[in-house]
């Protein structure tokens, strides 16, 4: 009996592109600042995420906890400040570079923010990623990410 490694299922993103004959998906930051600004949302963050933002920014966890932060049904999350665009993210920054939009916190982010865009609910099928890009001019641009990289980030989006 062959001890085999289980394939994963094949999803949308595993079937090569008819234009390009790639697999996978591409995707490169514009720093426009999208993903962290709209309507009213959360951005959840385990205890150890707040602890290292914490650290970051050179207060106590219960100094981060009381300015940074909200509670929501889902769990704590980082608070929103209202901005021309809606709600930003309390660390996003868009006055340092003109134009574009920066985290303060970005080497510390929660894994929330880091697997952007390869959340489950963006890859259940072409059609979420379509229509995400309507938002996020970064998708189906730059990097190449194989399925497999694709996989390992959506899981870590996971809880």
């Amino acid at each position: 009996m062959h001890d085999r490694k289980k394939q994963p299922a094949r999803e949308w993103f595993d079937t090569p592109d008819p234009d390009t004959g790639e697999t996978g998906l591409r995707f490169d930051c514009t720093m426009c600042g999208n993903c962290c600004s709209g309507p009213p949302g959360v951005v959840l963050f385990t205890k150890a995420e707040g602890k290292a933002i914490a650290a970051k920014l050179g207060i106590t966890n219960k100094e981060f906890l009381a300015q940074y932060t909200m509670s929501t049904p889902q769990g704590p999350s980082l608070k929103e400040v209202r901005h021309d665009y809606g709600l930003d993210c309390v660390f996003l920054d868009r006055k340092t570079i003109p134009g574009k939009a920066l985290c303060n916190i970005y080497q510390d982010r929660p894994a929330q923010c880091t697997t952007w865009p390869f959340w489950p609910e963006m890859l259940r099928k072409r059609d979420d990623w379509t229509r995400a890009k309507r938002t996020c001019p970064g998708l189906d641009t730059g990097r190449l990410y194989s399925p497999e990289e694709i996989r390992i980030i959506r899981d870590k989006s996971e809880p």
